[in-house]
């Protein structure tokens, strides 16, 4: 089975973090967030996947490779300038089988794909798109379906009023490529949301609900929640597992000194001092070096950065090679970007994003 995964968006809500790493690879749980996606599509039998990409293209290639370590071969395609959501699928349609499954490239999730392709033949369809149910749909766009599990209509952003389905479109589809013949040519901007499947209303398009695990990580704080749901083994994926087997902490080597609470995942050649502490649900990249009394709490420290003695960081993400100096506290969804400079006692809270390679002196910030 063949799938066509959508990672051409520049994920700008992520910044820092996104800055000068595609939102696809950008690390989760010490892993690139594409990753999971592979191995989840790879554990219901899709063994080719085609990336469609546009910001940073280079850099999802450089990371994945050809897929293989994730048993599913890619390929890549290069938008030449961002054409949405259809019409990336319509650039594609010469690499893409008879069916295939397509999917937003920014959600962490562990639906059952199999089911769903088999609801998909038992119908006849067309399309299936894979419906969520949300506890609050009014930010997203509710779908209506027939009890044959045929698409009625589409309701964007429902007023209190409108809402009598909690399902919403969850970016998984599964499409015969003749859907491809009722859309603009090739290199035209097209949203498949709003321009191609409430025209296959009536025409062979199925809704599946699905259930298990679903989290868009577009955004800083969906970012921690993927993160922290991952450690907690709420989701599943081979990360969860392996933390599970290892008592509550995943560390490559031996672990380091200092006081560190599962779960948790500590990257290879970490330093932390004998007074610091790490608590649960934190993440550590390669190389990390936490100072004397700091305490890191329900956060993501990424590759090579250093936190300075007595600094807290809290609920926060730290991008790699940036250094927090002493007496600092990181809170509140705080963001630090790559290789940006904090000299002593900044206080940094309620989501104040610092860029890449920013210095800031002693004590400049103190929110």
């Amino acid at each position: 089975m063949q799938a066509l995964i959508l990672v051409g968006g520049e994920g700008t809500r992520l910044r820092p973090l996104t800055s000068r790493v595609p939102k696809p690879v950008i690390a989760l749980a010490g892993r690139p967030f594409m990753s999971y996606m592979l191995e989840w599509l790879h554990g219901h039998g899709v063994d080719r996947a085609i990336l469609s990409c546009g910001f940073l293209p280079d850099g999802v290639r450089a990371v994945l490779g050809d897929g293989s370590e994730w048993g599913v071969e890619l390929t890549y395609v290069e938008e030449p300038r961002p054409l949405g959501t259809g019409g990336a699928l319509k650039y594609a349609e010469q690499l893409l089988d008879e069916r295939f499954f397509m999917l937003n490239g920014d959600v962490l999730t562990d639906m059952d794909l199999t089911a769903q392709l088999a609801q998909h033949e038992s119908t006849g369809a067309r399309g299936t798109l894979a419906l969520y149910p949300v506890d609050d749909p009014s930010a997203y766009g509710l779908v209506r379906r027939r009890e044959d599990h045929s698409v009625v209509e589409f309701v964007e952003k429902p007023s209190l009023e409108e809402i009598d389905t909690h399902l919403i479109n969850a970016g998984a589809y599964i499409l015969e490529r003749d859907v491809l013949d009722e859309m603009a040519p090739a290199g035209s901007r097209i949203s498949i949301e709003r321009d191609l499947f409430p025209r296959l209303v009536n025409r062979g398009l199925y809704g599946y609900e699905a259930s298990g695990y679903w989290m868009d990580i577009g955004t800083p704080q969906r970012y921690l929640q993927a993160t922290w749901d991952i450690l907690e083994t709420e989701v599943r994926t081979g990360v969860g597992t392996a933390i599970r087997d290892a008592g509550g902490v995943l560390c490559p080597e031996g672990l380091p000194a200092g006081t560190i609470h599962a779960p948790a995942v500590i990257g290879p050649g970490c330093t932390i001092a004998a007074d610091a502490s790490v608590t649960g649900r934190t993440v550590l990249g390669a190389g990390v070096t936490i100072g004397s009394g700091a305490s890191v709490d329900g956060s993501v420290v990424l590759d090579g950065a250093t936190i300075g003695d007595f600094t807290r960081i809290t609920r926060s993400i730290v991008g790699p090679e940036a250094r927090i100096g002493d007496h600092c506290r990181i809170e509140q969804t705080a963001m630090v970007g790559q290789g940006a400079r904090l000299g002593s006692g900044n206080t940094l809270t309620a989501g104040v994003r610092i860029f890449p390679d920013v210095d800031l002196p002693d004590g400049a910030i103190a929110f």
